[in-house]
């Protein structure tokens, strides 16, 4: 069972806008940002409503607070919906279910 900590999700789409853009709906690209105050070490992106956690995107590149990165959660399905896990080094883990990869820019842990 996971202990979900009381860090808050931000899921941002930048301009401001709701509707995808071809290179984002196309690669489903994200930026993950970490403004947690903890190191993410781990990041799973699996298709909503799948019930397995696919495999660490981030193995053996931690993200740090205040670090960012891009990650690619494309599976090859076409499929626009995840659902993400990060686990942090001080044990916490945070969920953020039916993600739409398709529009969706940047993910933030904060």
């Amino acid at each position: 069972m996971f202990k979900v900590s009381s860090f808050l999700l931000s899921v941002v789409v930048l301009g401001g806008s709701v509707l995808p853009t071809t290179a984002s709906a196309a690669d489903r690209r994200v930026k993950l940002v970490n403004k947690s105050g903890v190191t993410l070490v781990e990041f799973h992106a699996s298709r909503s409503k799948v019930g397995d956690w696919e495999e660490n995107i981030i193995a053996g590149q931690p993200l740090r607070s205040g670090q960012s990165m891009i990650v690619n959660v494309d599976d090859g399905t076409g499929a626009c919906e995840y659902d993400f896990m990060g686990t942090f080094s001080d044990g916490d883990v945070v969920t953020s279910m039916e993600n739409d990869v398709c529009v969706l820019e940047e993910f933030t842990f904060e």
